[in-house]
């Protein structure tokens, strides 16, 4: 199993930034992907961005040149560095990990970020 915990969120000013960080524990070793999502009130969950094991990164089209993610290893976090904040931007941001081959996903509890205009 992977227990997975996001801090990081916020309320902040359109324009500003916010880093948002996923830390992994349990079985990481068999992380596939581990990614974020968000979900705004209202609307379905989303993929923000995703980070495999081979270093594969995919974003979202409305987060590119934005956003950022990157992969600690040696302490198994997934940071997610957030430029540039929109109104839009705002919503309930989980992290996700896919295991043992695609087969079992985990997700986090979620954290709240709010972008005032």
């Amino acid at each position: 199993q992977v227990r997975l915990v996001e801090s990081g969120g916020g309320l902040v000013q359109t324009g500003g930034s916010l880093r948002l960080s996923c830390a992994a524990s349990g079985s990481t070793f068999s992380i596939n992907v581990i990614g974020w999502y968000r979900q705004a009130p209202g609307k379905q969950r989303e993929l923000v961005a995703t980070i495999s094991s081979g270093g594969t990164i995919n974003y979202a089209n409305s987060v590119k040149g934005r956003f950022t993610i990157s992969r600690d290893h040696a302490n198994n976090t997934v940071l997610l560095l957030m430029n540039s904040l929109k109104p839009e931007d705002t919503a309930v941001y989980y992290c996700n990990a896919w295991t043992n081959n695609y087969l079992v996903d985990y997700w986090g509890q979620g954290t709240q970020v709010t972008v005032s205009s």
